[in-house]
């Protein structure tokens, strides 16, 4: 015999847009056992067409996907449903990320990978309440490495546009670029 919902239960929409299909199928299917109805996406196109038909309650969306910024999604949901609870994820977190992900109506930023639990955390805590602090927080040396890759990205894989940028020798760069990430 099926269980009896109540209004709250059935407000419970989760739309998760994520270009990761292994990460972003494993998070469905450990939303959807916490009791929220989950709908998917892999592109922001695919993700704005779905807030646009119906506005989700809940969102997780990724930073950066194949086609664009999620933020574009996180946006739109904003416009659409202004009491919507969004979070980010991303494998470049820094800070000026994070401020634009909670200007444009975020209200939590989590670096990659997330699991199920830090996920349903931010998206259920009270809002009045701060998050705790990372039990595993990157390592400052993590948290360099991971903005040079930022902006190397963002200067289309171009040393000498990065360096400059970055105001470090060309040379210095390129040995950085060539070594594993620090964990």
């Amino acid at each position: 015999m099926d269980t009896l919902t109540t209004p709250s239960e059935t407000l419970k929409t989760l739309l998760i847009v994520d270009d990761d299909k292994p990460f972003l199928q494993r998070l469905a299917r450990a939303m959807e056992a916490r009791g929220f109805a989950v709908d998917t996406a892999d592109t922001v196109a695919d993700g704005l067409a779905k807030v646009d038909s119906q506005a989700p309650s809940y969102a997780v969306v990724d930073m950066r996907l194949g086609d664009g910024n999620g933020l574009d999604v996180v946006e739109r949901l904003r416009d659409r449903r202004p009491d919507a609870r969004t979070i980010v994820l991303t494998g470049y977190g820094n800070i000026a990320t994070a401020v634009s992900a909670v200007k444009m109506g975020a209200v939590d930023y989590l670096a990659k990978p997330a699991d199920a639990d830090e996920v349903f955390a931010a998206l259920t805590r009270d809002p009045d309440i701060r998050a705790e602090p990372p039990e595993n927080p990157m390592s400052a040396d993590r948290v360099r490495w991971e903005h040079i890759q930022r902006v190397y990205e963002l200067c289309e894989r171009n040393v000498s546009e990065t360096a400059r940028r970055l105001n470090m020798h060309r040379r210095t760069l390129q040995r950085i670029l060539a070594k594993r990430a620090p964990r």
